[in-house]
């Protein structure tokens, strides 16, 4: 292929303006009004099941039920809050972060082992080599040089 040319075709100012327009990161949309009263609505709902816990606190209704109350209006709000906009992000980075995680290689029962004991051994032999620094410069202070000041 000669210079000025792509794919068989002559080179044009426009196409280098073209492939620098698709390879622009697509800009996020901001937040609108629906995702906006969405999102009030599933605090509303959240905080609706939070103050019906403290408010029916005299006895009345069993501990379990309230729990179970509150827990039902946060699955509430968590499914209103996953329609919006950032919901949907969220959704999809957990979706991208599930099939990271099935790329990850974890290392076997034996070389967890062998990895743990070699750290359990570095970590003895370090404490005892600052341990031994220290001591011998607490003997050089305190035997040593606070006796050449008496």
């Amino acid at each position: 292929m000669a210079d000025g040319e792509a794919g068989g075709k002559p080179w044009r100012a426009d196409d280098t303006r073209q492939l620098r327009m698709n390879t622009k990161a697509e800009q996020s949309k901001g937040t609108n009004a629906a995702d906006i009263g969405k999102l009030v609505l599933a605090g509303l709902v959240l905080l609706a099941g939070i103050v019906a816990y403290s408010w029916f606190n005299d006895g009345s209704v069993p501990d379990t039920v309230r729990l179970l109350g509150v827990l039902v209006a946060l699955v509430v709000a968590l499914a209103i809050a996953a329609f919006t906009g950032p919901g949907r992000r969220v959704r999809h980075f957990i979706g991208e972060s599930q099939f990271e995680m099935r790329k990850v290689v974890w290392p076997t029962r034996d070389e967890t082992l062998k990895t743990t004991g070699i750290i359990i051994l570095v970590v003895i032999l370090l404490s005892m080599l600052l341990g031994l620094i220290d001591l011998i410069l607490k003997s050089v202070i305190l035997d040593w040089l606070l006796k050449l000041g008496s």
